[in-house]
């Protein structure tokens, strides 16, 4: 009896000190997390951290989220349970200036009215049109609004670049100035868009609209003289043909402290492809800043483009050649050649560049120069004017040769930098100086930040997003991390260290990788097998028409003209059995190798199946066993560490008889 008591108050000890641990660590721990994921994709970037504490004042973040959608579409439910803890996640860091709100919109209610009233964008799931919502709204104190229409699978590695862009815009009104100085139609062609009808052409560049998420961005005219005081960084790209006066432009606001991205290009593949003010594409499509360039210690030939085998897109070959497809080294995909250095391009994962040209450091320049972005040891140079027009694809790679390998893209320059003018410029003919200059500089006080980036094409849609249709609203989902390139670039010249966390990330959604390398596997392995049973199926059903046919001939012969029916049962009664035999003999081989065929698709998945019913014999039987096994182990050891412990019992002596003799 008192050792089942002592049994039950130990039961109750434990249990007590059970709940009491799970209570403390819910009171202390609640915020303590080990992110195991590839990628780190539950781990927020110290950019993110650094907006979401500097909060000054409270921003609220409504979730709406149909759980009919979770029901219907599992992969939106895993969606939504990631999207709602990277938001508590969000709070927990923003230490009570970030508020939470969930709600589920069902049909005719007023939180449905609510998300529409925010512009939320309601998805039909049934054929009955009941819309379903994966939306976000978020509003600050002033009652200014940010919105995600609805969370997409496809952007998950851009969902911490989409919260904090939200978070950013509602709790920082004023925001860093970006010039940009272009001959691209960046804001978008409304000649492409009459042509087009608005569908799929002349709208404004995602690269451009990220960049407006982000910065305050004013357009500066080619021919200025002097660039705006407020204006923090400036970017120049695909700039041609500029003046004196827009170069000098350009060296002062260098020279005064102001932060430069540069983008030229020895082929812009975006400017051909869009018409000119006659209708034609532009003919020269090169840009180039020569003359600062020099001055500042910086190498660019507009007339050689980088070709790289690694990465090269495979594009539609010419009408006359055989094959269908090749690898066109002039545009090509970056992965390796990222620098993982730089706090901008550490955690990108693909930048696509198309004709790009290629950077280096004068020898005697004194100046930093940091590659940021490189091409592989698997690439060349080619001769500009090959790509400029109407390039032969397959011509190119016959004719290339990957050596000196890797060459720079785009790269960090940074130094005291010398101005590449002695004063003023004379003003062109019929022009005339404009009187309020900032005085010149011969030199920058301290040490200059440049990008000098090769290529403008990065900013081009067509190399980096997929635009399409989904439900009446564009979507834009990117293959490349182009965007989020040029965007992270221009937040760390304006000083925002913190908008480099607006960044891509991994997939919560991870592939079975496992079942996809059987497949593939299962896949080659078959393949030539089906193929030659189609062979072989083919020939015999040929066969068999022809001996039909002979059949038919056989009847025409017998009947006579207009004998029909009859004509032909008697032919087949006068075929000979050797021909009967063929048929039969046909007709079993079609049949047999039908049955092969089945087989052959069976068998493409048999080792899956086996995959999947190993891991139901170990979730079902092996698993419980070895616990069983486990059990038993322990049992058995602490029995023997009882008996070990357990003292041996002393029996009493027995009374010595006295000898015989004695009792006589």
């Amino acid at each position: 009896m008192r050792r089942a008591w002592s049994s039950i108050i130990g039961v109750i000890a434990v249990a007590a000190i059970l709940i009491g641990v799970n209570m403390l660590a819910d009171a202390r721990l609640a915020g303590v997390q080990l992110d195991a994921t590839q990628g780190r994709i539950n781990s927020l970037s110290k950019g993110t951290r650094s907006i979401l504490r500097g909060l000054k004042e409270p921003v609220t973040l409504r979730l709406y989220y149909s759980r009919a959608l979770g029901a219907r579409v599992p992969l939106y439910g895993s969606y939504a349970d990631h999207v709602r803890e990277m938001l508590e996640q969000y709070a927990r860091v923003a230490r009570g200036r970030l508020r939470l709100e969930f709600y589920n919109p069902e049909p005719f209610s007023d939180t449905e009215d609510r998300a529409m009233a925010y512009g939320l964008q309601g998805v039909p799931i049934d054929q009955a049109g009941q819309e379903v919502y994966f939306g976000l709204a978020g509003t600050n104190l002033l009652d200014d609004e940010r919105t995600i229409g609805f969370f997409q699978p496809e952007r998950e590695r851009f969902l911490e670049y989409d919260l904090t862009r939200l978070v950013y815009e509602l709790s920082n009104p004023k925001r860093p100035v970006v010039g940009v100085m272009s001959s691209l139609p960046l804001d978008g062609d409304p000649r492409m868009m009459m042509m087009t009808h608005g569908q799929g052409g002349g709208g404004p560049w995602v690269s451009m609209i990220q960049l407006r998420q982000a910065f305050t961005v004013r357009n500066v005219p080619l021919n200025v003289w002097s660039i705006d005081p407020d204006v923090q960084v400036l970017l120049v790209a695909q700039a041609q043909h500029l003046s004196d006066a827009a170069q000098y432009a350009i060296d002062q606001f260098v020279m005064r402290g102001g932060r430069l991205m540069v983008m030229v290009d020895p082929d812009s593949e975006a400017e051909s492809a869009q018409p000119g003010p006659e209708g034609e594409p532009a003919a020269d499509t090169r840009s180039d800043l020569k003359k600062l360039f020099d001055a500042w210690g910086i190498v660019y030939d507009p007339n050689e483009v980088v070709g790289d085998l690694t990465g090269a897109w495979r594009v539609r070959s010419n009408a006359s050649d055989r094959i269908q497809a090749v690898d066109y080294v002039a545009w090509f995909n970056i992965r390796d050649g990222i620098s993982r250095t730089d706090p901008a391009t550490a955690d990108l994962r693909q930048v696509t560049v198309a004709s790009a040209g290629f950077l280096a450091k004068k020898p005697d320049a004194p100046i930093e120069f940091t590659p940021i972005l490189s091409s592989s040891r698997q690439s060349g140079v080619i001769a500009a004017d090959k790509v400029r027009t109407n390039p032969d694809p397959a011509r190119i790679l016959a004719g290339f040769q990957p050596q000196g390998g890797p060459r720079v893209i785009a790269a960090r320059v940074r130094g005291v930098l010398k101005s590449a003018f002695t004063g003023p410029p004379a003003p062109a003919q019929g022009q005339q100086r404009p009187t309020d200059l900032p005085p010149f500089r011969a030199q920058t006080d301290g040490p200059a930040n440049l990008v000098v980036v090769a290529d403008t094409d990065i900013l081009a849609d067509r190399y980096w997003v997929r635009l399409g249709d989904f439900f009446g609203q564009q979507q834009a989902t990117p293959f490349s991390d182009n965007g989020p390139f040029v965007a992270n670039l221009v937040g760390t010249l304006a000083g925002g260290d913190a908008l480099i966390g607006l960044r891509s990330r991994g997939d919560s959604i991870r592939p079975f990788t496992l079942v996809d390398d059987i497949q593939h596997r299962a896949e080659a392995r078959f393949r030539r097998t089906e193929e030659t049973l189609q062979t072989h199926l083919k020939d015999t059903e040929q066969q068999l028409q022809s001996l039909r046919q002979g059949e038919g001939q056989g009847a025409g012969q017998a009947a006579g003209e207009g004998a029909g029916q009859q004509g032909s049962a008697a032919a087949e009664a006068m075929l000979t059995p050797e021909q009967q035999s063929a048929i039969e003999a046909a007709r079993r081989e079609i049949v047999d190798t039908r049955q092969k065929l089945r087989s052959v698709q069976r068998d493409l998945n048999r080792d899956i199946d086996r995959l999947e019913t190993e891991l139901r014999l170990f979730d079902i039987v092996l698993v419980p066993a070895m616990l069983t096994l486990l059990a038993i182990g322990l049992g058995v050891a602490r029995s023997r560490r009882r008996a070990r412990a357990k003292p041996a019992k002393v029996l009493p002596a027995k009374p010595m008889e006295e000898p015989a003799e004695w009792r006589a």
